[in-house]
């Protein structure tokens, strides 16, 4: 009796293997495809995860190594040039937004006479109308660099909220073979029954695992670029300030 049931379950889908990955490669082919789908969800996460951890850090550095020169300057034509060499600090970029958007009304105002971008000195003072000017320049940096900042997160939240459906849909696709064999072969006992069900189960795990990691760090990484977002905009109201105060007419 116990060697019908091991044929039987051999043709359903074979006894269990112990290996997982001969499960994997015993089962369906959508269940294995649905796997391979999955891996590359999870591949993709991951690469996402240490490269957005690398870039932040890097970011992090660079404001700070900024945010020093800009508390010890007291001109912001001496920041400029020096802000220049900070590509990957998102604050540098703000700056830069408005200091050029200073200059830029200055021209103006001047006509035809050329202003150079880091002589603060031939700088003159302007309506209170040509502020709004610089805040929106400031803004449209701080949108830029928070797009910037949130790029890539989206496939993050796609892999968290998608990768357990699929997997559950992997599953469900596995048990509907395994009960539509049964149905055939008219047998249904457990060692009929497990090897196929178990095998489809796979796809669920491995839909959770690719899952778990993407909502973990996604929520991480939306925390980070929230604090990055308001330490921009914090710093964007600074130079406002400071510009209103030596630059606008009274």
């Amino acid at each position: 009796m116990k060697e019908i049931s091991s044929v039987t379950a051999a043709s359903l889908g074979g006894q269990f293997h112990g290996s997982l990955f001969n499960m994997i490669l015993s089962a369906g082919v959508m269940v294995q495809f649905v796997l391979l789908l999955l891996l590359i969800f999870s591949v993709v996460s991951w690469a996402i995860i240490f490269m957005k951890y690398r870039s932040i850090k890097k970011v992090k550095r660079e404001n700070d190594l900024f945010l020093d020169i800009y508390m010890k300057s007291n001109k912001l034509s001496d920041i400029f040039p020096e802000s220049k060499k900070y590509k990957h600090s998102n604050i540098a970029e703000v700056f830069q937004a408005g200091y050029a958007e200073l200059v830029k009304i200055t021209k103006v105002i001047r006509g035809a006479t050329p202003v150079k971008e880091t002589d603060e000195s031939a700088l003159p003072t302007f309506e209170m109308k040509g502020i709004d000017n610089i805040e929106r320049a400031l803004n449209r940096a701080c949108r830029a660099e928070a797009t910037k900042l949130e790029s890539t997160l989206s496939f993050l939240a796609t892999t968290g909220s998608a990768s357990p459906f699929i997997g559950l849909f992997g599953t469900v696709w596995g048990i509907m073979d395994t009960f539509r064999s049964i149905g055939t072969r008219g047998s249904a006992t457990l060692a009929v029954v497990a090897p196929g069900i178990s095998e489809a189960l796979i796809a669920t795990a491995a839909g959770l695992a690719a899952a778990i990691p993407a909502v973990i760090f996604y929520n991480y990484y939306l925390n980070k670029v929230k604090d990055m977002s308001g330490e921009m905009d914090n710093f964007a109201s600074e130079v406002l300030n400071i510009i209103e105060r030596y630059y606008v007419k009274k």
